[in-house]
């Protein structure tokens, strides 16, 4: 069969200067993976076109036996104007994604099928059943077996991009509230690749640094820590993620870490507040320990990438000043500050619209950078000048200028990486935002 797999990439509808859009493009790297691994386990038989509509156009007029589109929230829009578009000249449509696996009913009137979770397995009877004239509405994932293998990522990536990525472990017990990956059918459960498998699939990335996708690499510091022995010597740098109670605890998988080539941990702090933590279920995250790994990280010449969500019940205005002291304070490098979205299929969707305090169901919305939801100790107004305040102050010249000074002894890599990550932010939140909080 000819075969399409379309990933719809939310680009924000900014519109980038230049020098912000050339450096995005050229430091980014792919929204997802699951594009290129269904792709990956596709049987050779089989006629593969793979598109990121960042990166190339559809021909809607080239005759497809089957069309599959991965997609998230504020890609859904688009993901379904593709598929009507597909289906309207009489070629199968199936859709994948997180998105679709939250509302699969919904995902079915622009499909012919719906790929719900993490599927490999099901993509792979969804080919078995078109050829055998017998395509069911929805394929679920399968119950949780330890002796799944997980495929090969098999990214080619298109364009001028310096960062590889690889999958080595999949999945995340802790199912915080917000989480659209972990919530998911079967997201839940932890994956673990042999790792010669893993170190083989590293040798064969031409880029020189790149990205484990992996939702955390601290579930199993054991593994982790073998992963990154066997590393040694590849002559690879790389980003990746990580819990804070463990990178606080475990200076050996730290130091392990940036002997394999690591030059930042990517951690998602959420916010300052424990008892905010604990009511969304982040049971990794102790504020008191965020010091100590972020001193274990630096300790090792690493940078760390902090995320900060605003919009928690118990978030007020006064939650941005006192975030970016903290902030501040503990030195981080570089921070991407979100608004909590209530994803469909995650526990905190669910909790919202039971109090109806959903605002639209716009999924373009759905971006992380509108407010969806009312807040309840702020206004949305509020709750999104407040964000934007955010990017506006920690991103000021001279504070940005100092921390890329900073990163100086720490390495050409990490310098760069700081450098790259710090400008872009403030380039854009120069442009886009101001200091006055309304």
């Amino acid at each position: 069969m000819n075969i399409l797999i379309v990933e719809t990439v939310w680009m924000g509808g900014a519109r980038y200067k230049f020098l912000e859009k050339t450096l995005l493009m050229t430091f980014s790297i792919l929204p997802t993976l699951q594009a290129r691994e269904l792709a990956a386990i596709t049987p050779k038989k089989h006629q593969v076109t793979i598109i990121n509509e960042r990166y190339a156009h559809i021909d809607f007029t080239t005759v497809y036996d089957v069309v599959l589109i991965n997609y998230v929230s504020p890609t859904a829009p688009r993901a379904y104007t593709i598929a009507d578009t597909f289906r309207n000249k009489g070629i199968r449509v199936v859709l994948c994604g997180f998105h679709a696996s939250g509302l699969p009913e919904e995902a079915k009137q622009h499909a012919d099928s719906v790929l719900i979770g993490r599927n490999e397995a099901g993509w792979l009877l969804i080919l078995q059943d078109i050829e055998q004239k017998k395509l069911q509405p929805f394929y679920h994932a399968p119950i949780y077996s330890p002796h799944q293998n997980l495929p090969p990522t098999n990214v080619q990536l298109p364009g001028f991009i310096m960062t590889g990525a690889l999958e080595a472990t999949r999945g995340c017990p802790f199912r915080c509230e917000f989480c659209p990956e972990t919530n998911i059918s079967g997201g839940n459960t932890y994956y673990k690749r042999p790792i010669p498998e893993v170190i083989e699939e590293i040798k064969k990335i031409p880029q020189k640094t790149l990205m484990f996708y992996d939702t955390t690499l601290t579930i199993d510091p054991s593994y982790t820590k073998e992963l990154f022995k066997s590393m040694k010597g590849l002559h690879k740098r790389f980003f990746c993620n990580g819990n804070a109670d463990v990178l606080a605890k475990d200076k050996d998988l730290v130091r392990l870490s940036r002997e394999a080539g690591c030059i930042a941990w990517l951690i998602g702090f959420e916010s300052f507040s424990q008892d905010t933590l604990d009511s969304v279920g982040k049971k990794t995250n102790k504020v008191s320990e965020y010091a100590q790994a972020i001193k274990n990280i630096h300790e090792n010449h690493m940078v760390v990438i902090g995320d900060f969500m605003f919009g928690f019940d118990a978030d007020t205005p006064a939650v941005f000043d006192s975030t970016l002291k903290s902030i501040n304070e503990l030195r981080i490098d570089v921070a991407d500050f979100s608004i909590l979205t209530p994803f469909p299929g995650t526990p905190l969707f669910t909790r919202l619209e039971t109090e109806k305090r959903i605002l639209t169901k716009e999924w373009e919305k759905y971006n992380m950078g509108h407010v969806v939801f009312t807040p309840k100790q702020m206004t949305a107004d509020e709750l999104l000048q407040g964000v934007r305040w955010m990017y506006a102050a920690y991103y000021h010249p001279f504070p940005t200028i100092k921390r890329i000074t900073q990163n100086l002894p720490r390495g050409l890599y990490p310098f760069f990486v700081v450098l790259a990550r710090n400008l872009v932010a403030m380039l854009s939140a120069r442009r886009l935002y101001t200091l006055k909080k309304s």
